[in-house]
């Protein structure tokens, strides 16, 4: 009986026993087979990543590699997090940059009112021009002179891209835009003083105004290399960007209405007073990186931190500069950038003339025409790289296809806009719905030439895009002064032959990036050696 009774009490507490053993191996499984699922998740990542970026090589390869680590909860703290906090007080700092630079387009206009009382043929003026305050003074300046002075920001703009970036690198990207930004505001307040000095003053004035806003984007990315995880530097990045077009539109739209209703003086005192006030928000805002930041949580500060502690330097103190120089696939950006920058930066110097003089439009509807292509071509930035992801992810066209099919229509259609302009005649409202057109989907050459650097040389993108942006103010420079010295022989046949010129260019750089554009990595961007 003894014996029956231990082996009923064995029978029942046997498998207890069983299912206690069982159990622990079991919850080991588990999270083995969790970590396996991890890395097979990861495997499938970086597959995709490569079928997607085929061609890249080795190195871009290597470059992605970090994109794929597994984000922390604390990578999503949204509209809270301290980095998205720097991409809006970025997003300020750049909208004041950009309205700091445009005003004088406009209020050039109101400087200059009585330039030409005549027209584009079969126009009439849409409004009289208005009765400016008695103590704001107008120059009877040719527009050769106009287009010299709108043109010469530019001569300083060029000079310091690359010292920016140097000097970012050893001060900090903060002391750098910010003090940018600040001599920025403080020459604008001089503007009108500089004016009364002479048409010379005021050239000198906006070429310092040019060296002091050099800066800006240079030291932007400098913070943004500290401060952006990988996986979110596109969105970071646009949200601060984006504060270019908005400048531009606000200093559009609001310089003409300035103008009309205290005078022209007061563009540049109130925008450079505002920046320099915002200044002082700059500095007290913004830290140079997270560990510096007071307020940032420790799990934020710890994933910012951990994603870029992986980063490799994009190349080492000597570049291929011979084997960059033959590179036809780099020539075809370059050539291309120029030839866009052309046209775009043609707009936006000389189209409030263009309104004011040709159009017959008033200033307060000067400005409100000039500033809406830019509300467009920020959303067609957008639009663009999300379109043309798709199609990559989506394997529709590979990386050279997309590229050139953007770039395409970004310089294609922009200049069959302006060919046809001349030809509307009187219709100032189909003349306007045309230019405007033309500055928004220009903005498809964000996902075409404007990103190609970093599809042909990963590891030397920064230095390329400095090298093409640098032939962008190049063009900055000729294209107002162009546009100047083409009107001032005749008003209507001047205009039209710009419209055909900056069109010309367009077609010419289009046809050569379709030649010799390139998707895929070249030799000389594979091994970080110099070629001398």
């Amino acid at each position: 009986m003894a014996l029956g009774g231990n082996s009923r009490v064995t029978a029942r507490l046997l498998p207890r026993l069983l299912t206690f053993e069982i159990r622990f191996p079991t919850g080991l499984d588990v999270v083995l087979r969790r970590s396996r699922q991890q890395r097979c998740r990861q495997e499938r990542m970086q597959r995709h990543v490569d079928n997607t970026q085929a061609g890249d090589g080795l190195e871009a390869e290597q470059d992605e590699a970090p994109l794929l680590a597994p984000q922390p909860p604390s990578s999503r703290t949204g509209l809270c997090s301290a980095r998205c906090g720097l991409a809006l007080v970025l997003h300020v700092s750049l909208f004041m940059a950009y309205a700091l630079r445009v005003g004088l387009s406009i209020a050039i206009v109101a400087m200059t009112n009585s330039s030409h009382p005549h027209g584009w043929s079969g126009s009439a003026p849409h409004g009289s021009y208005p009765a400016f305050a008695q103590d704001a003074p107008t120059y009877n300046w040719s527009a050769e002179t106009q287009g010299i002075v709108l043109s010469s920001f530019f001569y300083g703009y060029g000079l310091t891209q690359a010292l920016g970036g140097y000097c970012s690198g050893l001060f900090g990207g903060k002391p750098v835009l910010g003090s940018g930004l600040l001599l920025s505001s403080a020459l604008t307040l001089l503007v009108p003083q500089a004016a009364q000095l002479g048409v010379s003053f005021l050239i000198g004035l906006q070429a310092l105004l040019g060296l002091a806003e050099g800066v800006i984007f240079p030291a932007q990315y400098t913070l943004w290399a500290k401060w952006a995880p990988p996986l979110e530097r596109s969105r970071l990045m646009n949200i601060a960007d984006a504060g270019c077009t908005f400048g531009t539109f606000f200093a559009l739209l609001v310089a003409g209405i300035i103008c009309q209703s205290l005078g022209w003086p007061f563009v540049f005192y109130i925008f450079g007073g505002v920046g320099c006030a915002w200044c002082l928000c700059w500095f007290l805002l913004v830290y140079e990186d997270p560990a510096r930041h007071p307020w940032i949580s420790a799990a934020e500060q710890e994933y910012i931190v951990s994603s870029l502690a992986h980063q490799s330097s994009s190349h080492g103190r000597s570049l291929p500069l011979v084997a960059m120089a033959k590179s036809l696939p780099l020539w075809a950006i370059t050539v291309a950038c120029f030839c866009t920058d052309w046209l775009f930066y043609m707009l936006l110097t000389s189209m409030p003339t263009f309104v004011s003089d040709v159009l017959h439009f008033d200033l307060r509807e000067n400005g409100l025409l000039s500033s809406l292509p830019y509300i467009g071509n920020g959303l067609g930035h957008i639009l663009a790289g999300l379109l043309a992801d798709f199609l990559l992810a989506r394997r529709v066209l590979g990386t050279a296809a997309v590229r050139k099919l953007f770039s395409a229509l970004g310089m294609l259609l922009p200049a069959t806009f302006l060919v046809a302009v001349p030809y509307i005649g009187c219709n100032s409202t189909v003349v306007v719905v045309l230019l405007t057109l033309a500055l928004t989907i220009i903005s498809m050459t964000g996902a075409g030439i404007n990103i190609n650097h970093i599809d042909i040389a990963p590891r030397y993108a920064g230095f390329l895009l400095g090298v093409t942006n640098t032939f962008g103010i190049v063009a900055g420079i000729i294209a107002p002064t162009a546009v100047g010295l083409l009107v001032s022989q005749d008003l209507q046949t001047g205009w039209r032959n710009a419209f055909f010129l900056s069109a010309a260019l367009n077609l010419f750089g289009l046809i050569f990036y379709t030649a010799f554009g390139s998707g895929t990595v070249q030799d000389w961007a594979r091994e970080d050696t110099a070629v001398q």
